[in-house]
């Protein structure tokens, strides 16, 4: 199946949207690498609500189970790009390391709990008592207990880990390395690693369908997603998505988010601006939203799967997409560098 390119210069959405009234969307969650902050994003109203500072270079961001608190990855590793001589780079802030736990009712910062060097991303335990966080320089995840703040245990899980999610039945956790180009499946229960699966060049994030059977992993440096098949703990195949509109990089996918229905895989595509849909069960390429944003990296869906969101570092912003039609119906500008979204429903404060 050939992609189709959709892209849009103008948000023409919205003269659609005056026309009558839209079921009201979610809030959006965004972490700010460089600004120090969450902010608390309206798309209704296309603004900035609120702002909550947090701590260094907030990245990896997730809900508790219940939507009242919102945990975020905070580092004190100094901020590198590609090919950039670390020696040169000035000392870490360790103490700066951890997760921070935000107060939703309240929208504070109300403590920060170590989980580890360099924490990065993390994925939260059904029961809602758990992190198992992927900590970048220290080729580990850690398992905290969040009741007493404590780091419980320490998995090597690869060379710079960055992904983490639990798959559907609560059972394994699977953690990408982006230096050994593998995911690391790892027994939630007994912490042994499981399963060493190759993935493409710079594997990032990971996905499940809802019946967990199989996995999507964005390879950044290989433009393309591994689809793994989970009971075999082994690739099944290769999505290479396909670069539509040129850019000087092309497609690196980043961040990943599947659709309510469990139909639609999402893909961030990074330095090329896009955003990739791909079909779940022909495991194809569907379209390519083009013209999203400057490098979008975090990515989420609303509920009902109307809406897709991405943040977008380099220009500052969140785009509001109509998941139906492609349209980029908002740009909403954040600044401080958006990395990561978290998709929730309001919460009285």
């Amino acid at each position: 199946m050939q992609p189709v390119r959709i892209s849009f210069a103008l948000p023409l959405l919205a003269l659609t949207l005056s026309c009558h009234k839209a079921t009201p969307q979610p809030l959006i969650y965004v972490s700010n690498e460089d600004g120090g902050d969450v902010a608390i994003v309206d798309p209704n109203s296309a603004q900035v609500i609120a702002r909550i500072p947090v701590g260094k270079r907030p990245r990896g961001v997730k809900l508790s189970p219940d939507g009242k608190v919102l945990y975020v990855a905070l580092s004190g590793s100094p901020k590198v790009g590609p090919g950039v001589d670390e020696s040169t780079l000035p000392p870490a802030d360790r103490t700066a390391d951890g997760v921070g736990v935000v107060d939703l009712v309240a929208r504070k910062l109300v403590r920060t709990i170590p989980s580890g060097r360099d924490p990065e991303s993390f994925d939260v335990s059904q029961d809602g008592k758990t992190l198992y966080v992927s900590n970048e320089d220290a080729a580990e995840m850690t398992v905290v207990d969040l009741s007493s703040g404590a780091v419980k245990a320490r998995v090597a899980v690869g060379r710079e880990p960055e992904g983490v999610t639990i798959r559907p039945d609560g059972k394994v956790v699977y953690v990408t390395s982006e230096q050994d180009n593998e995911v690391a499946a790892v027994d939630m229960s007994t912490l042994a690693v499981l399963a060493h699966i190759p993935a493409g060049p710079r594997p990032r994030s990971i996905v499940f369908t809802k019946d967990g059977k199989t996995a999507f992993v964005a390879d950044e440096m290989g433009a393309m997603v591994t689809v793994l098949d989970v009971a075999a703990s082994a690739p099944a195949g290769g999505i290479k998505i396909e670069q539509v509109e040129k850019t000087p990089l092309g497609p690196r996918p980043m961040g990943g988010a599947i659709s309510p229905d469990g139909k639609l895989v999402f893909v961030s595509c990074g330095r090329s601006g896009s955003v990739v849909v791909v079909d779940v069960d022909t495991r194809s390429q569907l379209r390519t939203i083009d013209g999203v944003g400057t490098r979008p990296w975090g990515i989420g869906v609303s509920p009902d799967g109307k809406w897709l969101y991405s943040a977008n570092g380099p220009s500052d912003d969140v785009s509001v997409i109509e998941v139906a039609t492609g349209q980029i119906a908002k740009r909403v500008k954040v600044s401080g560098q958006p990395w990561g979204i978290a998709v929730g429903p309001p919460i009285a404060n």
